[in-house]
């Protein structure tokens, strides 16, 4: 009951706040003094550069603007700290100087309005450089409430979804966005300097190819016609290489409909380039010369420090080939597995998850992901691909099982994707037919047959190489960006009902703090009438079975899609122990990732471990099941936050 009365008390004192800035502002549009109406302001100096070149400009008039973030009166003179897009520096505001109604309206603005201030540089006693002011001017006023500065804004889903409040309070975002924007033009200028042209292509097609993944698609009124999102830049780029634009690249977006998770956003920057008259190796060389080039531009040195983890852009790249890796990380020799069958077998035998319609070139992939891709934190190339998995790249002359591709692999992730383009028609028309073959067999992410596409091949294309580079992945390690959702402005997410969001956010703005800036989705009305719950004792559990079952309380620390799989998810779990407990859960039609991350649940912990899609699950997660509807429901079963990990449950 008293923590009703705090809660209600807390949404009455920010109301009440809310409600005195409109005042403010109705007082300041009565006397003519509206900020709104002010239509521009002009600005000399950002306020790093006041601080860089003081020496030049002490005693000199400057004119800033910005947020202002703090304010400290003292009768007759008042401090303020206005904060800008290069950083903020402290304004010394007094009343003789800036007379005595301008000072009575300045001591009435609140933290977040936006002001203009000229005056002169000057050195306070304590050694701080500000600008003492002569003339002080309101340019917006702020009628929302910034979080407290002592908390910030910490919660995760906030500042996702308000990136605009996160920019304001967290100055090392703000540093990650100049930097990403500072590489994607580091980029260019690296690529235009080597006779490349930047081209844009369409967003919308009616053949969604170029890679594995499954698109979103849309419907236009004007031509009654379903088109998809892109999924790859490719073909099209390719199109532009016959026409006889011998460099060409893109940087765009491109969609997916795949989950989310710390490295993946169904929205994300991709940048294609295709080189005539050069291979696989000379994309090889590019790449190595284009992430020093960046990294010497961004950060100044071409060593970059990921999670703890140093890697070196300046030593030459590792090159090894699939196979090669494969039997380094796994003791298999891919050189001694002849067959299909050969292939199965020695996935048996190391535990290695495969489907029926998986052929020898997929399970060497699948050796790949399990065995390999986590070693390679380093900058590697890893070269000569299974043709299976590969329907766009000319084959080894010597060896027809292998391709000339190359991904592009640091700190274990996939960061390039590069080909020996192929352009042979009549094989490039094989392998679609191949494709199709796998669409029908249930793989929705295969590619289908372009008939456009192929019409450009047999017009002729040169030998050409080809890559895409995640830009996203490229911003998260040269930022040290923990998240995907780190490093994009505005990530998708998933849409809150609008009430509650307001609501949410306006006591975040206030307080500040994680526990009250929560905002999560709306919990899922649903008629109970409808639900159909099973029989209680349906399949009878002995007392002493039961009692050997360890339920305990974790704390979710990470969780992400798992790779392939449409229904799981991978959970980082904090269980009171010194080491981090990893379980696996069917959950993924329910929710997304980033809804679990930092909840309480229960799992039980002390079941043998579990192999799925090659991962060992230690333990299973508690969910509440039942029947809605002539469906199954579910909900996972989450308890108080302030219940420590580990706790046993009796």
């Amino acid at each position: 009951m008293e923590e009703q009365k705090n809660q209600n008390g807390q949404e009455q004192d920010i109301n009440q706040l809310l409600k005195v800035r409109r005042e403010k502002l109705a007082d300041l549009q009565e006397r003519g003094k509206d900020p709104f109406q002010i239509t521009k302001f002009d600005v000399t100096h950002h306020s790093q550069e006041v601080k860089d070149d003081f020496d030049a400009l002490e005693g000199k008039t400057v004119t800033i603007a910005g947020r202002m973030m703090s304010k400290r009166v003292m009768g007759k003179a008042s401090f303020c700290n206005v904060q800008d897009l290069k950083g903020n520096i402290q304004c010394y505001v007094a009343r003789d100087n800036v007379g005595e109604e301008e000072y009575k309206d300045f001591k009435k603005y609140d933290i977040g309005d936006i002001i203009g201030i000229t005056g002169e540089v000057f050195r306070t006693k304590t050694g701080e450089i500000s600008i003492h002011a002569a003339n002080v001017t309101l340019l917006s006023k702020s009628l929302q409430i910034l979080p407290e500065k002592f908390h910030g804004l910490t919660n995760t889903d906030v500042r996702y979804r308000q990136r605009y409040t996160d920019l304001i309070m967290n100055s090392d975002v703000k540093d990650t966005f100049i930097k990403r924007s500072r590489i994607i033009s580091s980029i260019r200028r690296y690529l235009d300097g080597q006779g490349f042209m930047e081209v844009e292509t369409p967003l919308l097609v009616a053949n969604a190819g170029g890679a594995a993944a499954r698109p979103f698609i849309t419907h236009s009124n004007a031509l009654d016609e379903d088109f998809k999102l892109r999924i790859s830049l490719e073909l099209y780029l390719k199109r532009l290489i016959v026409g006889g634009l011998e460099r060409v690249y893109e940087i765009g977006r491109v969609f997916r409909n795949e989950g989310c998770d710390t490295r993946h956003n169904p929205e994300f920057t991709l940048m294609e380039l295709y080189q005539a008259y050069t291979d696989y190796h000379g994309m090889m060389d590019l790449t190595e010369n284009l992430y020093r080039t960046v990294a010497q531009d961004v950060l100044g040195t071409t060593k970059i420090v990921y999670n703890g983890i140093e890697m070196d852009l300046g030593k030459p790249f590792e090159r090894i080939t699939m196979v090669d890796a494969v039997k380094k990380y796994s003791g298999v020799d891919w050189n001694e597995i002849h067959t299909l069958e050969d292939a199965r077998a020695v996935a048996k035998e190391h535990n290695v998850e495969f489907e029926e319609r998986h052929k020898k070139g997929d399970i060497l992939n699948l050796f790949f992901e399990e065995f390999v891709e986590e070693h390679l934190l380093q900058p590697t190339f890893v070269m000569d691909h299974p043709i299976e998995i590969s329907p766009l790249t000319k084959k080894k002359p010597e060896n027809p099982d292998y391709v000339e591709r190359f991904e592009f692999f640091m700190n274990g992730w996939e960061m390039a994707n590069a080909y020996s383009e192929l352009n042979d028609p009549i094989d490039q028309r094989e392998r679609f037919k191949a494709q199709e073959e796998l669409l029908a067999q249930g793989d929705d992410e295969a590619n289908t047959t372009d008939e456009d596409f192929l019409n450009a091949l047999e017009i002729g294309m040169p030998p050409t190489g080809g890559i895409g580079f995640g830009i996203d992945r490229m911003c998260m390690l040269l930022t040290d960006s923990a998240a995907i959702r780190d490093v994009l402005l505005f990530p998708t997410m998933k849409t809150l009902d609008p009430k509650k969001a307001e609501n949410k956010a306006e006591k975040a703005a206030v307080n500040g703090s994680a526990e009250d800036a929560t905002v999560s989705a709306p919990s899922v009305q649903i008629d109970l009438s409808k639900v159909k719950i099973e029989p209680l004792f349906a399949d009878d559990v002995d007392f002493e079975t039961f009692s050997k079952s360890d339920f305990r309380v974790v704390k979710i620390e990470a969780c992400e899609a798992v790779p392939k799989s449409k229904k799981l998810l991978k959970f980082t779990l904090n269980d009171g122990t010194d080491r981090k407990r990893t379980i696996l859960s069917g959950i993924h039609e329910y929710y997304e990732p980033e809804e679990l991350v930092g909840k309480t649940c229960v799992a039980i912990t002390n079941l043998p471990p579990r192999k799925m899609m090659g991962i060992d699950s230690e333990g299973m997660l508690i969910s509440a099941v039942y029947e809605y509807d002539g469906r199954e429901g579910l909900n996972l079963l989450m308890l108080d936050d302030s219940i420590p990990a580990g706790a046993k449950l009796y």
